[in-house]
């Protein structure tokens, strides 16, 4: 009687293998790596504004003060602690926008992993232009949008028996929401690029629902600008479906080949046919 044969075991991992779990540690070390750094970052930008606070917070207020009535041009503070937390808000709000650029490198480090070799030399690229698109939007809503804004907000109470009596906090709030949001608002181009790069979405998928696209900018231009009349609104509606059509341009040019269509059977064509 012979002998059983011997059980092949199975082939020992070797370390190149993928071990289960092993990508997704590594996926969550990264991230939390990128988290700390850019926090780091934002720490360190809220420090340095810190030693400047003081005018910027005038600077902040120049278009306010702008939009008052003469010899009324000033704002208020209704407790002793508010201008102590308005410059520490504007602190902060500083150091998120001197530390973008070292916040985007971090996120460009968390998903360069992702893409190919020639993807990533221009995900790098993305880096740069999404810093000056977030600045360009800044400064876009500073120099254009917020001089127009508040004497549009003020004209609503233009009769004498009115007077404005702005607080400091609560205008300081409005304006950084308005530099926020354009900030972000122009890094549409960029983000619709990065997203067809790795093939989340393609430019016919967005040519698609363009018109739902500009539908929703218009109403995300609503939201983002305070005031209702049209100028503010269209100072904001027109550059995002503008950057809409930029984004859908770049995404055919860069983004990921679409799956070729397979040549039909010989058979199927000829049940086809009667």
């Amino acid at each position: 009687m012979s002998a059983p044969a011997p059980t092949a075991l199975p082939p020992a991992p070797s370390a190149s293998s993928p071990v289960p779990g092993r990508a997704l540690l590594q996926h969550l070390r990264r991230f939390r790596t990128c988290l700390v750094r850019s926090i780091a970052g934002v720490a360190a930008g809220t420090a340095a504004v810190g030693f400047f606070v003081a005018p910027l917070v005038d600077a902040l207020m120049a278009p306010v003060r702008a939009a008052l009535p003469p010899g009324k041009q000033t704002v208020v503070y209704t407790s002793a602690i508010e201008p102590m937390m308005v410059y520490i808000k504007v602190a902060i709000y500083g150091g998120v926008f001197l530390s973008a650029p070292w916040v985007l490198h971090q996120l460009w480090r968390l998903v360069a992993p992702a893409l190919g070799e020639g993807r990533r030399r221009r995900a790098l690229s993305f880096v740069v232009w999404a810093t000056l698109l977030f600045y360009l939007g800044a400064a876009f809503c500073y120099w254009l949008v917020l001089p127009q804004a508040f004497p549009a907000m003020l004209a609503f109470a233009s009769t004498g028996a009115l007077t404005p009596v702005l607080s400091l906090s609560k205008q300081l709030s409005l304006v950084l929401a308005m530099l926020l949001g354009f900030g972000v608002v122009f890094e549409v181009p960029v983000v619709i690029a990065f997203l067809s790069m790795v093939g989340l979405v393609s430019w016919r998928f967005l040519s698609r629902y363009r018109r739902h696209a500009i539908v929703a900018n218009v109403a995300l231009a609503a939201v983002i600008t305070p005031t209702g009349d049209p100028l503010n609104l269209a100072l904001l509606a027109v550059p995002m479906i503008l950057f809409y059509e930029v984004g859908i341009l770049l995404a055919r040019l860069l983004g990921r080949p679409g799956p070729a269509a397979l040549p039909e059977q010989p058979g199927k064509m000829q049940r086809r046919i009667p």
